[in-house]
């Protein structure tokens, strides 16, 4: 910092030391996570229930007007054609305002288009390369691990989640969850659950290693179980079983992401294994499952140090749950969209200190700017490089100034 306090210094003295802080003061540091502006909430006047659940959405969200996007087909089914996707899909698209970077669907069904998930089919449009008709790999997302935060003007996607519930009165509690869990930075724990279903364990083989990359961050437990009961503070819970059970005896904070590696999840209704609704009647927020069989590739399913890693540093749900599967043509993404848990960063100024601090701070190469007012003019003053892991900066004797940090568009990865 002693380039930074001499730059610092020599700047405030040419612009007018007299106009700056008596003490450091941060304006501004970047945190991933799309806003509601960038949201395109897709409603469909033909189902009373997508109706609601919008209107709600939008009231609690703060959706512009101009973000809903109104169309038309018969409710109440598992599975829409691709010919009459397409033509939904190309009013959708010409519809949506330039700034919208994802979408949230409104209704739980349908569910699939074809051979894909409705949620990957309203982000990619429908194409078989994001389908297996065996066990195979699919096309990949290029969306995935990505420090990206605007989808579309990158790759011409728009992730998208159903606010999926089976009645309207629950997905207002989904809604409220999501709401209620903005940067309240819960003190939770991550629940990676191993179970003796060896086929759909498959993602156990990784645990040990996001215990130890997560542990400093949030408590992280492996727990050797068909099922996680009684516990209190649930933040994320990974499994692997075609039914889970004693769902409801724990409590999920809000925010929290919940899943279970198996078949069927996605089959929302009806199917034979468990539902990823049961996730969210239980009180998480998110959830995610195969609508057309996926055998049990890890790369279909969401990873969970990635999905925690892009959580914890402040994204949404979607940017993070969407990030975290490499193929997700075949999987459905439900919850509710815009829940961001761990948003928000801290400062502290002390004795000529400035510390900053988040839950996890976003790794990269950051441009420090100064200024001896808060409307500027900023001047970069130094850089700082920020490694994967990092919770708090302090930067020691700091001259009184107006601060704020830039990252740098040429940054590292999220991990």
């Amino acid at each position: 910092m002693k380039f930074v306090r001499a730059t610092v210094a020599a700047w405030l003295l040419h612009a007018g030391a007299q106009a700056a802080p008596t003490a450091p003061v941060l304006t501004h540091f970047p945190q991933p996570g799309l806003g509601a502006d960038q949201l395109g909430v897709i409603v469909n006047d033909d189902d009373p229930d997508s109706v609601a659940i919008a209107a709600y959405y939008r009231k609690k969200r703060d959706i512009p007007a101009a973000n809903l996007i109104h169309v038309r087909f018969k409710p109440g089914r598992s599975t829409l054609a691709r010919e009459e996707f397409a033509t939904l899909k190309r009013l959708v698209d010409r519809k949506a305002p330039r700034n919208v970077q994802a979408y949230a669907l409104t209704w739980a069904q349908p569910w699939r288009v074809d051979c894909m998930s409705i949620t990957s089919a309203f982000a990619f449009g429908f194409d078989p390369a994001w389908c297996a008709s065996s066990c195979k790999p699919t096309q990949p997302s290029p969306y995935f691990n990505s420090s990206v935060a605007r989808p579309w003007d990158a790759y011409r996607i728009r992730p998208a989640m159903s606010l999926a519930a089976a009645s309207v009165a629950e997905a207002e509690k989904l809604i409220d969850r999501g709401v209620a869990s903005d940067g309240s930075n819960p003190d939770g724990t991550a629940y990676l659950v191993s179970t003796t279903d060896k086929n759909r364990n498959v993602r156990a083989a990784g645990y040990a290693s996001v215990r130890t990359l997560m542990q400093p961050i949030m408590p992280t437990d492996i727990v050797e179980a068909n099922a996680l009961t009684n516990r209190p503070d649930v933040m994320f819970y990974f499994t692997g079983l075609a039914q889970v059970a004693s769902l409801d005896s724990n409590r999920f904070l809000p925010g929290a992401i919940a899943d279970h590696l198996t078949s069927a999840g996605g089959e929302l209704f009806g199917g034979s294994q468990m539902s990823s609704l049961r996730w969210l009647e239980a009180g998480a927020t998110g959830s995610y499952g195969a609508v057309v069989e996926p055998c049990n590739f890890p790369s279909k399913f969401p990873v969970p140090g990635i999905v925690m890693a892009h959580y914890l540093q402040g994204e949404t749900l979607i940017e993070a749950y969407w990030k975290s599967v490499q193929m997700p043509g075949q999987g459905l993404f439900i919850g509710e969209p815009l829940a961001r848990p761990f948003a928000g960063v801290h400062q502290d100024t002390h004795d000529g200190a400035l510390s900053l601090s988040a839950r996890l701070l976003a790794p990269g190469l950051y441009d420090i700017q100064a200024a001896p007012s808060m409307i500027g003019p900023y001047r970069n003053v130094g850089r700082l490089p920020v490694a994967w892991g990092t919770r708090q900066i302090r930067l020691d004797h700091v001259p009184p100034a107006y601060y704020r940090f830039e990252r740098r568009a040429d940054s590292a990865p999220a991990r």
